[in-house]
């Protein structure tokens, strides 16, 4: 359940917001009746959101925003106003609050912004993941994984702000999922997030998609087109791989973000534009303005304020936590209970130098839901890719041989078929491993008795065909190699 701290001396006030937070059965409610008191239960409880009244004695609510936000950036707080003081709770918004909602209240408005704040919150929580980099002048203000304060600082800075962002990085470190938590706890949170990837647009149809067109202006054009821009006025527009803009166009968007205005294609008129901007790029800008191929003007007016996301191979240490997150969103998606990772598959993903970075990482983790049978991520159910750039092949992942033991060999004799050998070395005694020895060498029998055939291999063997075909691509086993020719 979620924390939620009700403040304001109006006690009633109080007891129907309980009332109504209550009822969804998603929050735990706690009651402060001025800000001095609201301080030391945020100290103590950790509230995740305070809904917080301006006008109170002792503590009025301004200050105890500024004082809750010094205790802990990450607080969602959410300001109570009368329509008398909204520009109280505008100046409160402009401070670091989420919102702010007008007396009396209604309860769906309340349980509304609720949501859209907690979900701005997760954004949040998800950007640490992409550890960023805010470089202002000369200084570095780092948020790495193990320090959640200090991005929670950066997202409330640039939160602030209304001018452009660019986001650098390796493809798959996240850029878009750092647009978006911007765009989210910014003042613009309840327009429109539009995003266009520039490396997927043809040269000819860029201005159009940008700027939109009139009916006619070109062949084709049998209707008129809003661009982009006037998609998202009043919102963020997210330029995805800004450095694969063409020349062209380059010149077109610096008008726009020096004038504040664009002309549609076959257009005589122009309109007035109210956009974000946040660029994105994988590609080195400097190089390209050294040969002519990006605009140092436009360069400038895109980096205003730079972060820069790292490699997953430069921040080995923060695989751990990823891969918690990702075990986490899959166990929810699939339905499981993966409780983390083999000692031997972590070691293993630190060794790899994820050249897709945090997406393919996070492709690895759902690799291995749909193969392991386990509750822990073995080596056996990463890709095969990984592995082999790592040094592992089917054939060294068996234990060392020492003494046979032939599956189905009792003191009664029974007939087993088809028999199967497994080899456990004295001082390897781990169940998981001679269990998955075990399937591989089971199924590989199974198959060669049954000339490779799905079907009978499944009848006659007891294995329902659905696990046979997970356990086939779980260890690689081609059945092929087991028909008679």
């Amino acid at each position: 359940m979620l924390k939620v701290l009700v403040v304001d001396d109006d006690r009633g006030l109080r007891l129907s917001l309980r009332s109504i937070l209550e009822q969804s059965e998603m929050y735990q409610v706690e009651e402060a009746e001025n800000g001095q008191e609201a301080i030391a239960k945020v100290e103590q409880s950790k509230p995740n959101v305070v809904i917080l009244d301006v006008d109170m004695p002792i503590m009025d609510g301004l200050t105890a925003l500024k004082k809750i936000k010094q205790i802990d950036p990450s607080t969602v707080v959410i300001i109570l106003t009368a329509h008398a003081s909204i520009e109280n709770a505008v100046q409160a918004v402009k401070e670091g609050a989420y919102d702010y909602l007008a007396k009396p209240l209604r309860a769906d408005e309340v349980l509304q912004i609720l949501q859209d704040a907690l979900k701005a919150h997760q954004l949040i929580s998800n950007l640490v993941l992409s550890a960023p980099t805010l470089m202002d002048g000369r200084q570095d203000f780092i948020g790495k994984t193990v320090e959640m304060q200090k991005v929670f600082h950066l997202i409330h800075r640039l939160s602030k702000v209304d001018t452009p962002v660019l986001i650098r990085g390796a493809s798959g470190t996240g850029k878009e999922l750092v647009a978006r938590a911007i765009h989210m706890n910014s003042t613009r949170k309840k327009e429109k997030f539009v995003a266009i990837n520039c490396s997927a647009l043809a040269e000819n149809l860029f201005e159009s998609e940008l700027f939109g067109h009139e009916k006619g202006a070109f062949t084709g054009a049998d209707q008129r087109k809003i661009g982009k821009f006037q998609y998202a006025e009043g919102g963020t527009l997210f330029l995805d791989e800004a450095g694969d803009m063409p020349l062209a166009m380059q010149v077109k968007l610096l008008r726009v973000l020096q004038e504040r205005k664009f002309t549609p294609v076959g257009s005589n008129r122009e309109i007035g534009m109210n956009v974000r901007i946040v660029a994105a790029t994988n590609r080195n800008l400097e190089e390209m303005i050294a040969k002519g191929e990006f605009r140092e003007d436009l360069f400038y007016r895109l980096n205003v304020i730079p972060i820069y996301l790292p490699n997953l191979k430069d921040r080995i240490n923060d695989i751990d936590h990823l891969v918690c997150h990702f075990i986490s969103k899959f166990n929810k998606i699939h339905e499981r209970k993966i409780q983390g990772l083999s000692p031997e598959a972590a070691t293993l993903l630190k060794k790899y130098t994820w050249p897709g970075n945090i997406r393919e990482l996070e492709n690895v983790i759902e690799h291995a839901f749909v193969l392991e049978t386990g509750d822990k991520i073995s080596i056996a159910s990463l890709p095969e890719k990984l592995l082999s750039k790592v040094g592992v092949t089917n054939h060294n992942l068996q234990m060392p041989v020492k003494n046979p033991l032939p599956y189905g060999n009792d003191l009664s004799n029974q007939n087993v078929s088809p028999q199967v050998g497994i080899i456990i070395a004295d001082d390897k005694l781990d169940f998981s491993k001679h269990k998955e020895m075990f399937e591989r060498e089971f199924i590989t029998k199974a198959l060669k008795t049954f000339n490779g055939r799905i079907n009978q291999t499944a009848l006659h063997a007891n294995i329902p065909k659905k696990t046979l075909l997970r356990k086939i691509e779980k260890y690689g086993i081609n059945p092929r190699n087991y028909m008679k020719k």
